[in-house]
Parts: structure tokens; C-alpha cells; sequence
């Protein structure tokens, strides 16, 4: 019989291929080997989703942002950076757990049987700051003020030389499926294609190498984890300090203290582990809370 713990990973598991393929199904994007162009595409879904990809029916934020500083969109700034700060708030790096295709991924990736893994890269405490230097440099800074000195145009610096998330499910699957394409690629595909190698074989080895390390929506949504609607409630009074929650969370997070810091995922793990419930969901903990008798009544 299934425990609490694995019947909450298979339904993350199920949740994240079903985002995955509503966010990247359309299927005549594959047939053709061109990208969706319809209105669906003005919309950006929370997660990491290449504008690229021949699936892709939305937009990525983290693309769209850097196309409304670029003046690339110019229509849309409130709007996009509405919507970063409103999932932000609502859900924080639930995201990342739950909803970014990239993720699912590396967690898939990870499932891998090869040789003994492990959690953390070596030096992970100050790698983790560096998904803070990709946004703040990457995302922001280069593309408002790096412009090409002959045309005054910038670029999304992010998506041009980093995302593995595009690489992927944009790159790599465009020029499989177009032979124009394939003869285009130039250094700068090379490039990105060893990045994404090196993700993918780091990922296989270490827990979400690049949603630790590198990923700038991840360090945005990070900022939002203890202030979002949906968080997770610590009953100091229930806890046994079993140490159960600290063993199974996979960001190695110092836990029952860090759970609502910038680095959980919200993955459930550390929830379905613990043996007296001192740690749950924050509305399923208010709903529990108002369903109490208060002290005049019992």
C-alpha cells in the first residue's frame, strides 16, 4: 500500500505532465515544425515554456519580461509584470514544484538509475546565489542598457545565451524537425547545446541543479515564499524534532524552520513525512484552525 508521501509524488508527478501538455500541445507545431502564432500566444503561463517550442500555446515571463524592457513589446509592461508579481504572491515557488516544464524535467531526469547520487553540487551554498546574478544581470540590467552600438537594439540576454528550458524544447526540437534550420545553427547554438548537456548529465547526478542554481524565475517566485497565500504552517508545539521533514526534502533545506524560505519548491515531501502533522498546507491549517472550538466554548 502506498504511503501519504508517495501518493503526494505521483500526484505532482501526474499535475506537472498534465500542465506540461496543456501549455505544450499543439500538435500541428510538431507535424510542421513551426511555432503557434494565434492569440493564445499574448498569454504567459507561470512557468519556464520557450516561446519556441512548436507546442508552446503561451508565453514564458521571464522571456516576455525581457521582450517589454527590450521594447520588443511595448504593449504589455503592466501586464506582464502583473503577472509576475501575481502568481508571485499567490503561489511563490509552488511554481517552480508543480508547474514549470522544466522541472519536470530534471526530476524525471534524476528517476535515472546511474551510479550514486546526490542532493547538492559541491560549493552549493554559494552557487544558489547565482540564479540572484542571472536575474538581476541577465534579466534586467543587459536588457535595458547593453544595446549594439550600429542599431541601438538589445536583446533578451537570458534567452539568447542561457535557457536550457529553450534549448530544448525550442532549439533542439525546431531543427530536428527542419531542415532549413539545422543549416542556420551557428556557435551560439553550440553553445547553448553544451549548457544543456551539462544541465542534463548534472541533473541526472544532483536534485535540480538548474532550479537551484541558475534559474532567474525561480530566484523571483523565491522572493514571494513567505509572504504567497499558499505557504505552509509550522506547529512548533506539535513538532517531535524527528527530524523526518529534513531528511526527505531534496532542496536540503533546513527544515521545519525554513519551509516557507526562498529555496522550497513546495514539493509536499516534508508535509507526507512528518509523524504528527506539525507541518501542513497554510489554508488547510486555517480551515483546521476555524473549525476549532475557542477555549469559551469547550
Amino acid at each position: 500500500m502506498a504511503s501519504g508521501r508517495e501518493k503526494s509524488g505521483r500526484l505532482r508527478q501526474a499535475v506537472q505532465l498534465l500542465w506540461t501538455a496543456v501549455t505544450n500541445g499543439y500538435l500541428a507545431g510538431f507535424l510542421r515544425g513551426k511555432i503557434y502564432t494565434g492569440p493564445l500566444k499574448n498569454i504567459c503561463v507561470p512557468g519556464l515554456n520557450c516561446y519556441s517550442c512548436p507546442g508552446a500555446l503561451g508565453a514564458c515571463p521571464i522571456g516576455s519580461f525581457q521582450a517589454m524592457l527590450t521594447g520588443f513589446e511595448p504593449r504589455l509592461p503592466l501586464y506582464v509584470a502583473g503577472f509576475l508579481f501575481a502568481f508571485g504572491a499567490l503561489l511563490g515557488r509552488f511554481v517552480c514544484g508543480w508547474l514549470c516544464p522544466f522541472g519536470l524535467v530534471q526530476d524525471l531526469l534524476y528517476k535515472i538509475p546511474l551510479g550514486r547520487k546526490r542532493l547538492d553540487l559541491p560549493g552549493d551554498r554559494a552557487l544558489r546565489r547565482l540564479k540572484y546574478v542571472v536575474l538581476a544581470l541577465f534579466v534586467v540590467i543587459l536588457p535595458l542598457f547593453a544595446r549594439d552600438d550600429l542599431t541601438g537594439v538589445s536583446y533578451p540576454w537570458f534567452c539568447k545565451y542561457i535557457c536550457p528550458s529553450g534549448t530544448l524544447m525550442g532549439g533542439w526540437t525546431l531543427l530536428s524537425l527542419n531542415e532549413k534550420l539545422r543549416g542556420a545553427a551557428g556557435w551560439l547554438f553550440t553553445w547553448k547545446s553544451a549548457l544543456l548537456v551539462a544541465i542534463i548529465v548534472l541533473s541526472m547526478k544532483s536534485f535540480r541543479p538548474f532550479c537551484k542554481y541558475l534559474c532567474p524565475l525561480g530566484a523571483f517566485y523565491g522572493f514571494f515564499n513567505r509572504i504567497a497565500l499558499f505557504r505552509y504552517g509550522f506547529d512548533e508545539k506539535k513538532c517531535v524534532a524527528c527530524g523526518r521533514c529534513a531528511a526527505v526534502c531534496p532542496m536540503t533545506l533546513k527544515l521545519p524552520h525554513g519551509t516557507n524560505g526562498a529555496e522550497c519548491i513546495r514539493c509536499g515531501r516534508c508535509v507526507h513525512a512528518c509523524p504528527v502533522e506539525a507541518l501542513t498546507p497554510a489554508l488547510k491549517q486555517s480551515a483546521a484552525a476555524r473549525r476549532k472550538p475557542s477555549p469559551e466554548r469547550s
